[in-house]
C-alpha cells in the first residue's frame, strides 16, 4: 500500500527528529503528516445525546454513570500532544479540550485489585490498557480538537486520548471504562495487534 497516496501531505521526516524543545518526538518507523487520516474498522456511528451514558464500573469503590449533560458539566482541561498511529503516521501538536482522566479516577476510586482498564465504545469496540497507562496527566476524554467540537469521524463527540501509545489504544466514541483485576484483550488485540503498543519500541503487532 502506498501510504503517501492514501494519506497525502507526507513529510519525509526521519525518526528521531529534534522537536522545538530539543527532545526526540518522532518514534521509529513513523512519518509526519499535517493531515489527520481517518482510519476506522467500523462505520462512523450516529450519536444520540439523549440516550448516551458514560459508565464506569468494575474494580472501583464508586461505580457511576453520567448522562451526556453531566459529562459535559465536568471540569475541563486543555493540553497539547502528538498522535502516533500504528499505520506509521504521526501528527504533532494536537490541541485537546476535555475531561482529564484523573477527574474520573478521583470519582471512581479504583480498588487495590484494579490493574487494567477496558475502554468501551458504543459501537462495541474495546481496547485494553494497564491502569498505570491512564493515570498520567496527559490522558484526556477529548471533546474538542484545535478549538472545535471533535468530529464524529475522528471519534467525536467523545473519545479517549492516550498519547504515549499507538492511537488504537485511544478508543473512539467512548462510553465506558471497565476496571479489571486481570488483563483482557480488546478488539484489535485479539486480531494480532500489540497488547502494549509502545511507539518507541515499535510494538505494532504480535
Amino acid at each position: 500500500m502506498n501510504l503517501s497516496k492514501l494519506f497525502g501531505n507526507r513529510q519525509d521526516t526521519p525518526a528521531g527528529e529534534q522537536g522545538a524543545a530539543g527532545a526526540d518526538r518522532l518514534p521509529p518507523g513513523q512519518y509526519l503528516t499535517k493531515k489527520w487520516p481517518v482510519l476506522s474498522y467500523e462505520s462512523t456511528p450516529k450519536f444520540d445525546p439523549e440516550k448516551y451514558r458514560f459508565k464506569v464500573w468494575g474494580e472501583v469503590e464508586n461505580p457511576f454513570e453520567l448522562t451526556w449533560t453531566e459529562l459535559l458539566a465536568l471540569p475541563r482541561v486543555q493540553l497539547t500532544s502528538d498522535i502516533h498511529c500504528v499505520t506509521t503516521w504521526s501528527r504533532y501538536d494536537n490541541a485537546w479540550e476535555g475531561v482529564s482522566l484523573r477527574e474520573i479516577l478521583q470519582r471512581a476510586r479504583p480498588t487495590a485489585n484494579a490493574h487494567f482498564v477496558m475502554e468501551h465504545s458504543w459501537t462495541g469496540y474495546t481496547t485494553n490498557v494497564p491502569l498505570a497507562a491512564i493515570e498520567d496527566d496527559d490522558v484526556i476524554i477529548a471533546l474538542k480538537w484545535d478549538g472545535k467540537d471533535l468530529e464524529t469521524e475522528h471519534g467525536g463527540p467523545v473519545r479517549l486520548v492516550l498519547p504515549k501509545l499507538y492511537f488504537y489504544k485511544s478508543a473512539k466514541w467512548l462510553n465506558g471504562l471497565e476496571f479489571l483485576p486481570k488483563d483482557r484483550p480488546g478488539f484489535w488485540e485479539v486480531r494480532g495487534y500489540s497488547n502494549s503498543a509502545d511507539p518507541w519500541q515499535e510494538e505494532r503487532y504480535w
